[in-house]
């Protein structure tokens, strides 16, 4: 099967539902998925396939809810050809689908410090996108530059000005790929590194409810006071917190409830739609305004289309 003039090596699926990539295990169907073999299937694939047909790239789900009526674009998934991880020097290179506790872990081993990625959810891609970060690091303080596949399928080398990071953003034109990221660690003893990561973990473990099926943080914690690096940086206000002020811990819309561990988690408690999920959050955004006057953006990036009621 091809979609213009190019036959892929790499897996082309109509019509293939998300639900299953997802974390929270809801959504509906692509109109393609598209799982390339290499860069180079990558490249000639998007080169051919027709300017008008949309292409959103897809990491491991971690942060996404896909809505029930599915995405009419072709859905490129990164896998095996795109996950190695190499050490040179205190610089660190990893494909965009290698999971960022897997750069974590083999940075450690041979002695530089990407700790901070040790607990964040997903895949190198889609931290670069979100700027990811934890423990007052972010991407963007260790990015060197990464390469990507454009629309046209033309390979580019980006540096951080291309990206213009900022608090849980950056900037990729619509339908560029990520394909891979370089990215400079400090020094550090592999065994002082190993550990922090293991406190690190506990401590996630035992404040976040990481057995559910959850998408990590929903919201943003409010403008103004976000580990953004800014000199005026305060971090005396938590999204978890305005939400748990507004009496929303626990909350729930079908099967769809915020956390009673850690109330900026939405957890799908079996039998949710991404309509519940969805709905819930914006509930949460409604009452949390009308408690406090903030107005909490998502996190969760949001894709699709609404089913028609």
């Amino acid at each position: 099967m091809s979609i213009g003039d190019y036959e892929p090596r790499g897996r082309l699926t109509r019509d293939r539902m998300l639900s299953d990539l997802t974390w929270l295990r809801v959504g509906g169907p692509a109109d393609y998925l598209f799982q390339p073999a290499d860069t180079e299937d990558l490249a000639a694939f998007l080169a051919a396939l027709p300017p008008g047909v949309a292409v959103f790239p897809m990491g491991v789900g971690s942060n996404l809810i896909v809505r029930d009526g599915g995405l009419r674009a072709v859905v490129i998934r990164l896998g095996r050809g795109f996950n190695d991880i190499s050490v040179d020097g205190m610089q660190v290179t990893a494909g965009a689908a290698a999971l960022d506790a897997h750069v974590a872990r083999r940075a450690a081993q041979a002695g530089v410090d990407l700790t901070f990625l040790r607990t964040i959810p997903g895949a190198i891609g889609g931290a670069l996108r979100m700027n990811a970060g934890c423990y007052g690091s972010y991407i963007a303080d260790v990015f060197v530059s990464a390469r990507a596949v454009t629309r046209r399928g033309e390979l580019v080398t980006l540096g951080p000005d291309d990206l213009n990071f900022r608090y849980r953003q950056s900037d990729l034109p619509e339908g560029w790929v990520l394909i891979e990221a370089t990215l400079q660690g400090s020094p550090g003893d592999p065994a002082e590194l190993d550990q922090r990561m293991q406190e690190q973990l506990a401590k996630r473990d035992e404040t976040q409810p990481t057995k559910d099926r959850t998408a990590g943080s929903t919201f943003r914690n409010p403008a103004g006071y976000s580990s953004t690096g800014a000199a005026d940086d305060r971090h005396d206000l938590k999204a978890w917190k305005v939400i748990d002020d507004a009496g929303l811990r626990g909350a729930r819309r079908g099967g769809a409830q915020m956390s009673p561990i850690h109330p900026n988690f939405l957890v799908n408690t079996g039998d949710a739609t991404a309509e519940d999920l969805e709905e819930l959050g914006e509930e949460v955004r409604k009452k949390v305004f009308q408690n406090s006057a903030i107005e909490l953006q998502w996190e969760i990036m949001r894709v699709g289309e609404k089913t028609p009621k």
